[in-house]
């Protein structure tokens, strides 16, 4: 038996050791291959020389929940197929333009500009274009860190040429990209990076003429971009082409402002520090030297229910002490004692002819809204800053008017609020706003909807300027810290926009917004106390069109005895009412 077992043990260890040695032959037989082998380098420089990748034709891309690159591959040392340019008929202006011009040419590659060298020296600008993975969104985020609490808030850049190498131009032709009618094709990057580079080099590089003025031609389907080059600045149409002499203070004005929403046009900074950077004194001197007109204006039509806000707007902004003039538009709805009560309050009165939202059913809110439109037919002024009647300002904002056409405050997602904006008027501007009504959709059947799909590139203010009365997050911080805003004295805000139910269709013993379940995100007692103390400084003679009509005082009581049945747990329902006008 032991026999046996040694002999099985020997033949075991045998098998083992035969094992052993065939791997180890093979492993030879394969180290003796790579080594007569070409390097596995060699084979990567040579795939390295198929590929070439540029900021537009290589970037990652999502697809299936994968990421795959997206590149260009050339066979090395193979001639690119000549790409066959268009052809297409100059505009007929340009035989009245001139000659001995340099004509510098923006994204004009596929077209054949031959019949252009009759009028001078053709100069190609070569750019590096936007990817095509860059959204609008990048550019207008919802959120930004104004306040500097985190790292600041930063915009992506856009590639733009270097502009310092070129001679100066006398005209720049400029091919725009136009998607339209696809949904969202006006807030197309590559579309606003040849605006802006086509401004950039006007203001740069461009030879003015006589008045400030610069050519510049586009060749688009779609009208070229009104908040870099203005209607009034066209010249002439011809098929796509669209000649405009643009002047050139605006434009540099338009091409200092950030690039996006992204970062803030004025930054939030204390006055002393405002003052410092852009030297207020020398820009009003500067205002008044060129005998510019500036003023404030709001909008009263249809109905007397925001002649109190109107009334109260007035005081504040004369509070404020500024010395430009306010202007109220109204209709024929407002009654005379009303009218007198305003221009008393400060306001100049024009009257106007309402305009009617074509997509608003009859009878409703926003039936009328599109009035608005009007402010830019006050040509006799250079500039318009717009407040709701439903704001209160608590610090001067002359400083708006020196910024362009469209600045506001960012409301959600990609878009501008309309509560307070920096416009400027223009009766082209108007007619063109006009003949749109039915074409543009409005996100929200209002004009502040409208007016964002006209107005897609705008500069962002502070929203210290036009400061939401809302809580979205319905968090005991978000509370604290803007009561603590809206009672801080003196002022951190410069207006207050009392969204939801306003102060004076309120009870002054609390803001009734508490009372009604889908407005309690606009209350707060800090905001409503403010707006009173401002309507509390003004005369008695104009306090008495803030009062509360019969009608309106059964429904503020309805509103709290809803909240009593359904238990709100703040209780507001259960506050002694004072005031005065519901005993009148």
């Amino acid at each position: 038996m032991v026999f046996t077992k040694m002999i099985k043990s020997a033949s075991a260890k045998a098998l083992i050791i035969r094992i052993n040695l065939v791997f180890l032959a093979f492993f030879l037989i394969l180290y003796a291959i790579l080594l007569l082998c070409p390097s596995a380098s060699d084979y990567h420089q040579q795939a390295a020389s198929l590929v070439r990748c540029s900021f537009r034709d290589c970037h990652h891309k999502m697809e299936n929940g994968g990421i795959k690159m997206k590149a260009v591959l050339e066979a090395p040392n193979e001639p690119k197929p000549r790409r066959e340019l268009i052809k297409r008929e100059k505009p007929s202006f340009l035989s009245g333009i001139g000659t001995r011009m340099r004509i510098g040419m923006v994204n004009m590659d596929d077209e054949d500009v031959s019949e252009w060298e009759a009028h001078g020296q053709v100069v190609p600008i070569p750019f590096e274009r936007v990817s095509d993975m860059f959204e609008w969104k990048a550019l207008f985020p919802e959120w930004i860190d104004e306040e500097e609490e985190y790292s600041g808030s930063t915009c992506p850049e856009i590639p733009m040429r270097d502009l310092d190498k070129y001679d100066k131009m006398d005209m720049i032709v400029a091919k725009l990209p136009c998607k339209s009618p696809e949904e969202g094709w006006n807030r197309d990057v590559f579309r606003l990076q040849v605006h802006l580079l086509v401004a950039n080099m006007a203001v740069r590089r461009g030879r003015w003429e006589w008045g400030g003025r610069m050519k510049v031609v586009f060749l688009s389907q779609c009208m070229p971009m009104v908040e870099l080059f203005r209607c009034d600045e066209l010249v002439e149409k011809e098929g796509e082409w669209w000649y405009y002499r643009p002047e050139m203070w605006r434009l540099e004005q338009k091409v200092t402002m950030p690039v996006g929403s992204c970062n803030l046009a004025l930054p939030l900074w204390d006055d002393k520090e405002i003052n410092r950077v852009y030297d207020v004194s020398k820009m009003e001197a500067i205002a008044q030297k060129s005998g510019k007109r500036e003023a404030y204006a709001t909008v009263l039509h249809s109905s007397e229910s925001y002649v109190c806000g109107a009334i109260v707007l007035a005081h504040s902004l004369l509070q404020t002490r500024t010395c430009r003039d306010l202007i109220l538009l109204l209709d024929t709805s407002i009654s005379e004692p009303a009218r007198q009560a305003l221009s008393r309050a400060g306001w100049t009165l024009r009257f106007i002819k309402r305009i009617r939202n074509p997509r608003a059913e009859k009878g409703s809110y926003n039936e009328y809204n599109y009035s608005k439109f009007r402010l830019w037919q006050l040509t006799d002024y250079d500039k318009i800053i717009f407040i709701d009647s439903d704001v209160v300002v608590f610090r001067n904002l002359d400083i708006l008017f020196h910024f362009p056409q469209m600045s506001a405050t960012g409301n959600d997602g990609s878009i501008f609020n309309s509560g307070v904006m920096v416009i400027e008027p223009s009766n082209c501007t108007f007619r063109m706003l006009m003949d749109r009504r039915k074409e543009i959709v409005s996100y929200n059947g209002g004009d502040q909807g409208f007016l964002n799909e006209v107005f897609v590139w705008w500069h962002r203010l502070p929203r210290r300027v036009n400061f939401l009365k809302n809580f979205w997050s319905n968090s005991s911080i978000e509370a604290s810290v803007k009561n603590q805003l809206f009672g801080s004295d003196p002022p951190k805000l410069y207006s207050l926009h009392y969204l939801g139910l306003k102060p004076w269709q309120c009870y002054r013993d609390y803001d009734c917004n508490w009372d009604v379940a889908d407005q309690r995100v606009y209350a707060s007692d800090a905001a409503h106390e403010r707006w009173w103390k401002v309507h509390d400084a003004m005369e008695e003679g104009l306090q008495r069109f803030c009062g509360l009509s019969e009608q309106r005082k059964i429904e503020v009581e309805w509103g709290r005895k809803m909240a009593r049945e359904m238990g709100f747990q703040d209780q507001h329902w259960r506050i002694n009412v004072t005031d005065p006008r519901k005993f009148i």
